[in-house]
């Protein structure tokens, strides 16, 4: 037989061990793991010696401000699936604000005509809970979305894009949904069985606080952290957790930065609550101590806190309270950035540094490369419905692979980001460990870094569907 590809004398890794064999690709498929040599007549073959093969990764969290009217001069899909393809990622989980917003059947179909031709990498498509759309949330989940996107206390306008500084009596704008429509959403959506995320910060306590502490005249990191409190976070996930307990929706806190989040979590998974949650690089890496000297730059909704909170996730993560991590992938312009705290935009170009962040933690000694494999590729993937054709190494499985050299020493670069707009907290940071190849359903889409090929990804659904 004359294989597509073949993968060899690489230590392979999955959640649980690793071991030495060599990897056989055949129809896009991995169609044979073996520790011995079944030929080596192949149209490519990869040499892993004294490397690590991984089941590609996902990011399950990414803003890539696309659509038919995206707002292209930030991000699109071309440049976020390039830059996740040059880290190792070969899925991506497209939030549902993309413009127009993914909130009926007719704006996903849209959305994914648009992405595909720039797909570097598979994709998924979250779909968007705006409290007008209750009718069209099981036709959603029956059209293949992964999940659904609740951006609790954000008003929308009337393109249902979100509304960062809502102010009673705005004119054309949707005001945040109130408790009532809120145990509504939790409702319909329990009805598909699909997971329901939710942004978990309160903003009528943010409101007041922001207030007062403008007032001040504080401009430091310092300040913007007392008026987004980790009380505001624990406030909405004590409420959806009363929610997901009463109406058994399946809740996900999104992007999680309080410590005490997680233990909320980890109490409701113990009563037996079908919980979970996530968190991000930026929250396990940065603390308030680098605020001031990245100013805007470490700027995101919820903030990155204190270590105090940044202990408690990593506790979260590794007893597996938190199953896995994303980037919370928000690209804003270099002019937005540098503008002060107060002024600039939330968010970050994260996509790309996702993996790199965590391949360094393992060299630290923080997690296990085994532990790698848990939270970037397979837990990802059972939490979405797509294991183990994504996440895994298994026969008869999506040949998505991600060698890495472990022992890569590199100072991280931000003008080498494949995003359009490059700007990264960790400019400068020496690292060691990094992806060399991606491969996606058997072809090598990265090498070394560099992109190489035509856009080669397409839509994905949860299998059960």
């Amino acid at each position: 037989m004359k294989w597509d590809h073949i993968v060899k004398n690489g230590t392979i890794v999955t959640s649980t061990d690793s071991y030495q064999a060599d990897i056989y690709i055949k129809d896009g498929k991995i169609a044979a793991v073996s520790t011995v040599d079944l030929g080596s007549d192949a149209h490519e073959i990869t040499d892993a010696s004294g490397k690590f093969v991984l089941p590609g990764f996902i990011d399950t969290h990414t803003h890539s401000r696309d659509g038919s009217k995206g707002a292209h001069h930030k991000e699109d899909f071309a440049h976020s699936s390039a830059a996740g393809a040059a880290s190792g990622i070969t899925t991506i989980y497209e939030m549902p604000n993309s413009t127009p917003a993914i909130y009926n059947v007719a704006m996903l179909n849209d959305l994914i005509e648009t992405i595909t031709p720039k797909a570097y990498v598979d994709f998924g498509v979250w779909g968007l809970c705006i409290g007008l759309n209750n009718a069209d949330l099981i036709p959603l989940a029956e059209a293949g979305v992964v999940a659904f996107k609740l951006f609790w206390g954000y008003a929308l306008d009337h393109d249902y894009q979100l509304i960062y500084n809502y102010q009673e009596g705005m004119k054309d704008v949707f005001p945040p949904l109130d408790e009532g429509q809120i145990y509504e959403v939790f409702r319909e959506v329990a009805k598909t069985g699909k997971l329901l995320a939710i942004h978990a910060e309160n903003f009528d306590i943010i409101k007041l606080l922001t207030e007062e502490v403008k007032a001040s005249g504080d401009t430091s990191y310092a300040a913007m952290l007392r008026s987004r409190p980790a009380v505001t976070e624990n406030i909405i996930i004590e409420t959806g957790i009363a929610l997901s307990r009463e109406l058994g929706t399946r809740l996900h806190i999104a992007h999680l930065a309080s410590g005490e989040g997680a233990d909320l979590i980890r109490n409701a998974q113990e009563e037996g609550l079908n919980v979970t949650g996530e968190t991000c690089p930026q929250y396990l890496a940065l603390t308030d101590k680098d605020g001031d000297r990245l100013g805007s730059l470490i700027k995101g909704y919820p903030p990155v806190r204190d270590k105090y909170h940044q202990d408690k996730l990593w506790e979260g993560l590794l007893d597996g309270t938190l199953p896995f991590v994303c980037s919370d992938h928000a690209p804003h312009l270099y002019e937005e950035k540098k503008k002060s705290l107060w002024e600039a935009p939330a968010g970050n170009t994260t996509i790309e540094t996702m993996p790199l962040v965590m391949i360094n933690f393992v060299n630290q000694g923080r997690l296990s490369i085994n532990d790698l494999v848990s939270v970037l590729s397979e837990q990802p993937a059972r939490m979405f419905g797509t294991y183990p054709m994504k996440g895994s190494l298994e026969v008869g499985t999506d040949a998505d692979i991600v060698v890495i050299d472990m022992n890569k020493e590199y100072t991280f670069s931000q003008e080498s980001m494949h995003s359009r707009t490059k700007l990264s907290p960790y400019d400068g940071w020496e690292m060691v460990g990094k992806p060399v190849k991606t491969i996606l359903r058997g072809k090598t889409i990265m090498v070394d870094g560099e992109i190489v090929g035509e856009p080669s990804g397409k839509f994905i659904r949860p299998i059960e569907d």
